[in-house]
């Protein structure tokens, strides 16, 4: 009964530090995989992913998350968020149920067997609440980091059965293996799962590998099967999702290993005093060994520590294997991922810095550390909860990065992308020239230079950001449609048709498409290429009926066609979507009395 008492506890924590998360808005990298990702639409092609490069590709099971919550609540965000945190809480339970039946092993002493169940509580609890887990949570599309640790979670907790039930080993056994390969379809870093089932077995059950091995010989094979879906699911998306880390800067495995040393410290340092917490911490990368020396003599002894307690002290080194292993796909020598740091990598090696902490306090403080625990605890909960604040907005989330990270060109990039969807273009300006200053060969910067100009009343300035935007990223639609905004308030409209024409063929089908193709309609009714325009503004307003400027230039193109009954239509559908809307009136006053000579 104990038991059921905490995993209700540990339920009732994970909602409270993550309940203030539910309208947490769709942002960065949520957007190209939920708002233009046409696969979860319906569920016949939500194991198919687009392989686009974006955070679901090779991932099916992240996808099919997307599709089932696209199909309860289309693009509002509060089921995405509520099956965000069930995933969270689940693996807090799987975590606990792990922890609960290790702490009872023999490999342990009698004093904390005992206390084996407010142990594991405690550990799972603290994992559970920890600010460092907010954007594997909190953000949507980390989904396939926190998806990814449950199924990891329950492999090894399925194994942990498997040991201890004979009666329905199989079972267990065939769950454990289920689980596993669902993983593999979630993200990458389950390529170390069977890895560490096996060190696991090794140090808490079997003793050794070579017994490991003989006891449960096909379990192990059916683990190392798994690894095929995955090759096969890294080798079908085509390397399109980080197969040049830094955005291009040119990474090398040397770099990325120094740029590593001061992750991983960072990462250790975060779990035990998490703050400050970066959203972004750009694609900046270390150069010279000089500046991290110290911390690669750190994990060097880290690591040395960890191999030689897997011989001397089997479970303190299973901790450390734990953390160092399961980082090392992201976190090694492998250039293949366009952040070279990022906090949603500590989801699942945060548990062994915690366990560490929590059997460590134990030992100090006895049953006094379980209080001690709780008020570290309700800590952690508060500081999650003002975290959660920082993501109310993308326009929040990214002054709070900027402030935190002056030198990140790319949250630079947001912030002034949005401040010019808020109206600011004055602001705008600034992030995008200190982010043009930072990485002068990002079109994404170019651009937002030139929209925050234009947006100031001054097109000429903006005209070579623009440019600059297209010459360095060909293939980049928004570049290529605010060219052709600049253009137009210029007056070049044959210039300014040929580059929306060009964004129109880049840009998805939904989402920035509508405005492109407005944009064009509107350049080609400025032509007198009246039938062209008359055809994109129709097809904008099938996606859009209630976009009252088209309706009105859609009027417009129509009477200056001669088809002034339908003119009259889309004036009169003007003036019922906005009333007040003076132009619309006296065109229709107009038309009127035109009927009546």
């Amino acid at each position: 009964m104990k038991v059921y008492v905490v995993a209700v506890l540990l339920m009732i924590a994970g909602v409270g530090a993550y309940h203030n998360t539910l309208s947490v808005p769709l942002m960065f990298d949520d957007k190209p995989a939920i708002l233009s990702n046409p696969t979860i639409r319906q569920l016949g092609t939500a194991l198919s992913p687009p392989v686009d490069g974006s955070s679901v590709t090779g991932r099916p099971v992240v996808n099919l998350s997307f599709a089932l919550n696209h199909g309860l609540s289309g693009e509002a965000v509060w089921s995405y968020h509520a099956l965000n945190l069930l995933i969270h809480v689940s693996a807090g339970l799987a975590l606990f149920g792990i922890m609960r039946r290790t702490l009872m092993r023999p490999v342990f002493s009698e004093r904390v067997r005992t206390a084996a169940l407010p142990l594991a509580g405690t550990m799972a609890m603290l994992w559970l609440v920890h600010p460092l887990q907010t954007e594997s949570v909190t953000a949507i599309v980390q989904r396939t980091e926190s998806l990814a640790g449950l199924f990891f979670l329950l492999t090894l907790y399925g194994f942990v059965r498997c040991r201890l039930s004979s009666a329905s080993a199989r079972w267990w056994a065939g769950g454990s293996l289920a689980t596993c390969l669902l993983g593999m379809a979630t993200k990458e870093i389950m390529v170390t799962a069977p890895l560490l089932v096996l060190l696991y077995d090794r140090t808490f059950w079997a003793g050794s590998f070579r017994q490991a091995w003989q006891v449960h010989w096909r379990y192990y094979l059916g683990l190392g099967c798994t690894w095929l879906l995955l090759g096969w699911l890294v080798f079908s998306a085509g390397g399109t999702r980080g197969a040049a880390a830094g955005l291009g800067l040119g990474v090398t495995p040397w770099t990325y290993v120094l740029t590593q040393c001061r992750a991983l410290l960072l990462y250790l340092k975060l779990a035990l005093w998490p703050h400050p917490l970066v959203f972004d911490y750009g694609t900046e990368v270390i150069r010279d060994p000089n500046a991290v020396w110290v911390q690669g003599v750190a994990l060097l002894l880290l690591a040395g520590a960890t191999l030689t307690a897997l011989w001397r002290r089997p479970p303190l080194g299973f901790l450390g294997a734990w953390f160092f292993v399961i980082l090392a796909p992201s976190s090694s020598v492998m250039p293949l991922v366009s952040q070279t740091i990022a906090e949603h990598r500590m989801y699942l090696p945060l548990a062994a810095v915690i366990a560490l902490v929590v059997v460590a306090a134990y030992a100090l403080l006895g049953r006094a550390a379980f209080g001690a625990a709780l008020v570290v605890g309700l800590g952690l909960v508060l500081l999650t909860l003002e975290r959660n604040l920082d993501y109310r907005s993308e326009l929040a989330l990214w002054t709070d990065t900027v402030a935190k990270v002056p030198d990140n060109a790319r949250a630079r990039i947001n912030l002034a992308e949005m401040l010019i969807e808020a109206g600011r273009p004055a602001a705008a300006l600034e992030q995008a020239a200190a982010a043009v200053r930072l990485r002068p060969n990002y079109a994404e910067a170019q651009t937002n230079l030139g929209i925050a100009l234009a947006q100031l009343g001054r097109p000429a300035d903006a005209l070579g950001p623009c440019r600059r935007a297209v010459e360095l990223r060909p293939d980049y639609a928004r570049g290529r449609s605010n060219f052709g905004s600049v253009l137009a308030a210029l007056g070049r409209w044959p210039e300014a048709i040929e580059q929306f024409e060009a964004a129109l063929q880049l840009a998805p089908p939904t989402g920035d498409a509508i405005p492109i193709r407005g944009n064009l309609a509107k350049a080609l009714l400025q032509t007198g290429r009246l039938p062209e325009a008359i055809a994109q503004f129709t097809t904008v307003l099938e996606t859009a009926p209630g976009a009252v400027e088209m309706h009105y230039n859609l009027a417009v193109a129509l009477g200056l066609s001669g088809r002034f009954d339908e003119a009259v239509a889309q004036f009169e559908t003007v003036l019922r979507l906005q009333p007040g809307h003076a132009r619309a009136r006296g065109a229709l006053e107009a038309a009127h009395a035109v009927r009546q000579q």
